[in-house]
């Protein structure tokens, strides 16, 4: 769908409405149950990366409008300017970082009761390190027969690099999306998995830069402009979705070591949001744009990929993400490059639908927050109960289900391909693809935080 074709739906919806009052022309018969819009005109924001994809499939393939929404897309200069448009109004909506609805409703930087119904996708990131730092890590490596490394690479390989930087007297740079995404949390995790310390935040002091006690300095950076950062020697490697490891590869600046499947295998990404008043105004317009979410991510995982080498074509185009064609495909399409010819499969690199990917699972929520307690942008001890309430106030598996049941009943999708309803708790297993090889209980979030050996623990404040 061409932006012209956008423009003319919004000139002719007036007409469209009038021939079809007291009909289903715009909705079909059977999701009528589920109520008409209260809200029809919306706008979405997004930042160019490729996870933002079920946001322009829903919109290229037609499923918003066959839900009655007429949306427009409109990319936001980095992420906090993208919280602030969902926060004041001019969105209503947004991709964002799976810690950003958690982070607002906590009141750590702004205030806000931000919701998901939606979770946008599982994997996607990696984390690049510059050709100087990959040259001082390989002799640290194990190599396979072929000559190229042994995955997964970890953090260990990186510490007599960090070493080296401090005995002379250099800062080890690196950069990350934003303090509450999942980049900052997986850089995180890798880097103190293999002995390196990233670094306290300590709000209550007054201090937000994350790098008290770091070993590595941990800051921001938007993601289009990591490749050029990291070009310039700014930093010394960052940690970014796609495609911006990839773009590294091309230009020939950077090596990715590792990917985020590698740290935590099928980990939470990005997720929808939208403000609980938004949800509360309009609760059919908030199923609605759910369903044409669920819609366009199972189109993105169906025939095992088959329909990725069409939306990279989608979200090649400047509107969207805007990189090249062949650095998109290059993760997109079931592969990612580590070092120049080091080509892997890896199907699970993208995950759009499979694995529950869109269901809005509490103990993801509660993930991320033990990983801010364990580096103090939560300050002090709270219960294994307070995180689960904070959960269920930002996770919102029962309007995914609504969504989800209204499919299935439409017949678009069978209920096979969800989570069985009747059982579902929000809490995944215990899960124990981790690096480090700890296991992670979202039901016990305290004993969790206890098990890490760099990071805040029970009773500990800084």
């Amino acid at each position: 769908m061409t932006w012209t074709t956008s423009v003319t739906q919004h000139l002719l919806k007036p007409l469209i409405i009038g021939i079809t009052i007291g009909t289903s022309l715009c909705i079909s018969s059977v999701s009528a149950e589920v109520g008409y819009p209260e809200k029809e005109e919306l706008k979405f924001g997004f930042i160019k990366l490729t996870d933002m994809a079920p946001i322009a499939i829903a919109y290229e393939k037609g499923y918003f409008e066959e839900e009655g929404l007429y949306v427009s897309i409109e990319a936001q200069a980095n992420w906090k300017v993208l919280l602030d448009g969902v926060i004041d109004g001019r969105l209503d909506g947004a991709h964002m970082l799976a810690g950003q609805p958690i982070a607002a409703t906590i009141g750590y930087g702004t205030k806000a009761h931000i919701i998901t119904p939606f979770s946008m996708d599982l994997n996607g990131n990696a984390i690049t390190v510059s050709n100087d730092v990959w040259a001082k890590m390989k002799p640290h490596i194990a190599k396979q027969p072929d000559g190229f490394p042994v995955h997964p690479i970890k953090a260990d390989s990186l510490k007599p690099v960090v070493e080296e930087f401090k005995a002379a007297g250099k800062p080890f740079n690196m950069g990350m999306v934003f303090p509450v995404s999942t980049h900052n949390y997986e850089l995180r995790y890798w880097l103190a998995a293999g002995g390196i310390h990233p670094g306290f935040y300590a709000p209550h002091k007054g201090d937000t830069s994350g790098q008290i006690d770091a070993q590595a300095l941990l800051s921001v950076t938007p993601p289009p402009q990591m490749p050029s950062t990291l070009e310039a020697g700014t930093i010394n490697g960052y940690c970014v979705g796609e495609p911006w490891n990839q773009q590294a590869v091309f230009k020939g600046i950077g090596v990715p070591v590792v990917t985020d499947y590698e740290i935590w295998k099928d980990n939470p990404e990005k997720v929808f949001g939208i403000t609980a008043e938004f949800a509360e105004k309009y609760p059919n317009t908030t199923i609605r744009l759910t369903r044409a979410l669920i819609r366009a991510a199972k189109w993105l995982d169906d025939n095992n990929n088959g329909n990725r080498p069409e939306a990279v074509k989608i979200l090649s185009q400047p509107n969207y993400v805007g990189a090249d064609y062949d650095v998109i495909a290059n993760s997109m399409t079931g592969t990612f490059e580590y070092e120049k010819g080091d080509k892997r499969s890896v199907p699970d690199f993208n995950v759009f639908f499979r694995h529950n990917a869109t269901y809005p699972y509490y103990s993801d929520a509660i993930w991320y927050l033990t990983q801010m307690r364990r580096w103090g942008q939560i300050e002090q001890d709270q219960s294994d109960e307070w995180y689960k309430d904070i959960a269920t106030k930002v996770y919102r598996p029962d309007i995914y289900a609504k969504a989800a049941k209204s499919l299935i009943d439409d017949k678009l999708i069978p209920a096979s391909a969800f989570p069985d309803f009747s059982k579902e708790t929000g809490f995944k297993a215990p899960q124990t693809h981790f690096i480090d090889n700890l296991t992670y209980d979202g039901t016990q979030p305290n004993a969790y935080i206890n098990s890490f050996t760099i990071g805040l623990k029970q009773g500990d404040k800084l």
